[in-house]
């Protein structure tokens, strides 16, 4: 019995040992080196060039990330080996999806932004000009494992904003008009497969909102004084409008490219409708009654204007002022008066209002006798 009791103790720790975990070899510490973003891209705004990109949340050995460097700006001719020199460096938080360990995918990303300046002896003449753009993400050590997707940016010179720009109210909408300096003037050089041309773009942005819609384009060679009628706004509400320059770059079988330009300042306007609608016409009046109760038919063109609510009916006896008939507005061009008297003359007329109660001048009158 002892010298089984003794056997069980000898066993018993190797018993134990078979269900313990096998102890792999040490892993090396992580570089922390944060992955390349891959989503890089840049939009040029007169001479300056917008780049944004994804921050890393990962390092190349798949850890998340704790802590970051700062980001280099790299840009060069035709396509980038490494960063070399930067042209710009700036700070880059951690991301937050990082921070709380977020696992949603495409949801909590974070972006980064720079805006580089292009220097005026890299802008050309040339269509085919370009220049190359890439970021370098690194760690707090700095150091980095390599340089970003690589975009590439025209350099192409473009149309400074336009002068004098200005915006008023008028019954079609509001009038955008400005002073721009045709394309002819600037230098340019045309090389096979490659066309340039110039427009101007107009924006309007609603007060309180920060979305800008395209509210027209005009080309830049229609001449020195430019003008655009926005006709899509809503009455009674408060825009601001700007005006920029486009450089448009058409090659052969592949998309245009478009180069945005500098922006005028803001010229806000308030969309004032009072504006009456059109004046009727066709004016024609015609009597009714024998062997029934008398009655003079009225009848003219509709009046086309989209805001239209109605119309009035104006009266007058011969020598006497016109007076309004219809209490509430007709939906349609026409109307019968049946509180009309044996022997006497008629002269009508009538008006058009819109949906703000504002009323255009009296038609062109239209007389009718009514026999005794």
């Amino acid at each position: 019995m002892r010298l089984f009791a003794r056997t069980l103790l000898i066993l018993l720790p190797l018993l134990l040992c078979v269900a313990c975990a096998t102890i792999g070899p040490p892993q090396p510490p992580s570089l922390e080196l944060p992955k390349p973003p891959a989503d890089l891209q840049a939009k040029r705004k007169g001479d300056h060039v917008i780049l944004t990109w994804t921050i890393p949340t990962a390092t190349t050995d798949r850890q998340t990330i704790r802590t970051l460097g700062p980001t280099r700006i790299c840009r060069g001719s035709g396509e980038l080996k490494e960063c070399g020199t930067p042209v710009g460096e700036t700070d880059t938080p951690v991301s937050r999806a990082t921070a709380t360990h977020s696992r949603q995918k495409n949801k909590d990303k974070d972006k980064a932004s720079y805006s580089a300046t292009l220097p005026a002896e890299l802008l050309s003449s040339s269509p085919s000009a370009t220049v190359t753009y890439a970021v370098e993400v690194l760690n707090r050590d700095r150091r980095g494992a390599g340089i970003s997707n690589q975009v590439q940016v025209p350099l192409i010179r473009t149309l400074p904003p336009p002068r004098d720009f200005q915006a008023h109210v008028t019954s079609q909408g509001v009038v955008l008009s400005w002073t721009g300096d045709l394309a002819s003037d600037i230098p340019q050089r045309q090389i096979p497969q490659k066309e340039v041309r110039y427009l101007y773009r107009a924006y309007r942005r609603q007060e309180g909102s920060q979305q800008a819609v395209v509210a027209g384009e005009v080309s830049a060679e229609s001449g020195h004084s430019l003008t655009l009628t926005d006709s899509s706004i809503d009455w009674e509400k408060t825009y601001e409008y700007r005006v920029e320059a486009v450089t448009v770059i058409a090659s052969a079988g592949k998309p245009d490219v478009q180069v945005e330009g500098d922006d005028t300042a803001e010229v806000k306007v308030f969309a004032d409708d009072v504006f009456p609608p059109a004046v009727p016409s066709g004016l024609q009046a015609v009597f009714s009654g024998p062997g029934q109760q008398p009655f003079v038919d009225l009848v003219w063109a509709p009046v086309t204007d989209l805001d239209l609510d109605g119309y009035y009916v104006y009266r007058r006896e011969e020598g006497a002022a016109p007076a309004k008939i219809n209490r509430q507005l007709v939906k349609n061009p026409a109307y019968r008066d049946s509180s009309v008297a044996p022997g006497k003359r008629y002269v009508y007329s009538v008006s058009a209002v819109d949906v703000r109660g504002n009323e255009s001048a009296r038609s062109e009158e239209a007389s009718e006798a009514v026999p005794q």
